[in-house]
């Protein structure tokens, strides 16, 4: 897998989520509780996150991504 397919793929679930998080802010505000679709929003929206967090360990995991040091030196 390319490095710019991975990168797309994890700001894809980053959208996402934001997206989810701004339909819960919308319906908690346009709805004052009377419906479920907050709720369903958010939960959404930790279902995402979670599966990007499973994701991002998995490739690591499997030696697809590396991680590195938060200011650390490139190798070379």
């Amino acid at each position: 897998m390319s490095d710019s397919l991975k990168t797309l793929l994890i700001i894809g679930f980053l959208i996402l989520i934001l997206w989810n998080l701004g339909a819960g802010l919308y319906y908690m505000l346009v709805d004052k509780g009377q419906t479920k679709r907050t709720v369903n929003a958010l939960t959404k929206r930790i279902a995402l996150s979670v599966a990007l967090i499973l994701l991002v360990i998995l490739a690591i995991f499997m030696g697809w991504i590396e991680p590195h040091g938060v200011g650390s030196k490139p190798p070379g």
